[in-house]
């Protein structure tokens, strides 16, 4: 006959369950005590046993600087960092951009001394920007109206320009512009064929007086990159001009319309306003 259990063991079967729970309640209360300690952990110190971690796993030996402990970045700590040195290669292409500096400057003072009588008198404007020399020739000291041929003195001008150009190296765009009063002859019938034959006119003497043709380039924008507005005489004889650009071969390249290069002073008008014509010279 099997024995019947005492009330005795009843009562320890019912009572096995708070050892289950005492045990759940532990190990929520570590749970607890791991994320409190996680979310108030030094910067510093995890830094260096992980760095202690690494250095351990991979070489067998822990790290000999492991046992100082950095303090974390700050945007004030990078900011009172001093800046790192230049590389050699950095120190020779700073030298590099002096030494362009300086010739650009050198060939934009011997430009202004050779058009001197002329940048005296308003009709020519050299200027520095950085990316480049820019010299601006108004149009009725190289061009006789509605024509594309040089004269004799605009040549022998352009000739001592061409004298400074030709020891250099820098590129050199040469760009025609007009206003915008329409010109329709046999030889040009808009102002576009002006301006650039105009500019071409340049050029072709400019390689004539030896400058590399490599170097050259001629455009005509026609009125469509003017100085100022041609709603009277006196801008339209400021639009109507040649510009000669010398770019720097280390500045980088920046957006800028057509024709312009850099800040750069706008040339004087020739002609006052009183002494304006009524019909207005090409």
């Amino acid at each position: 006959m099997p024995r019947r259990p005492s009330h005795e063991d009843d009562r320890e079967n019912h009572d096995r369950w708070l050892v289950s729970y005492a045990d759940f309640i532990t190990l929520l209360f570590a749970f607890f005590v791991v994320m409190y300690s996680l979310s108030s952990i030094n910067e510093g110190k995890y830094r260096v046993l992980s760095e202690a971690l690494v250095s351990a796993f991979r070489s067998g030996a822990p790290n000999a600087s492991a046992g100082q402990i950095r303090p974390a970045s700050t945007p004030e700590a990078v900011a009172a960092s001093p800046a790192p040195e230049p590389t050699a290669e950095r120190a020779r292409t700073q030298a590099r951009r002096q030494a362009e500096m300086r010739r650009m400057t050198s060939m934009a003072d011997e430009i202004r001394r050779v058009l001197e009588p002329l940048t005296q008198g308003g009709q020519v404007s050299v200027s520095e920007g950085a990316h480049g020399v820019s010299v601006e020739i108004n149009a009725s000291v190289l061009f006789a109206p509605g024509d594309a041929t040089l004269g004799p003195s605009a040549a022998a001008a352009l000739r001592a320009v061409a004298d400074v150009l030709a020891r250099a190296a820098f590129p050199i765009t040469v760009e025609g512009h007009t206003d915008n009063i329409p010109i329709g002859t046999p030889r040009f019938p808009s102002n576009w064929e002006l301006s650039a034959v105009r500019a071409s006119s340049v050029v072709r003497l400019f390689i004539e007086a030896g400058v590399d043709g490599g170097r050259l380039t001629a455009a005509g924008y026609a009125d469509q990159r003017p100085l100022t507005d041609n709603t009277n005489e006196v801008g339209r004889a400021r639009n109507r001009r040649v510009t000669i650009l010398i770019e720097s071969m280390l500045a980088d390249a920046a957006p800028r319309a057509p024709g312009r290069i850099g800040a750069r002073d706008p040339i004087r008008s020739i002609l006052p306003e009183a002494e304006a014509p009524a019909e207005a010279p090409r």
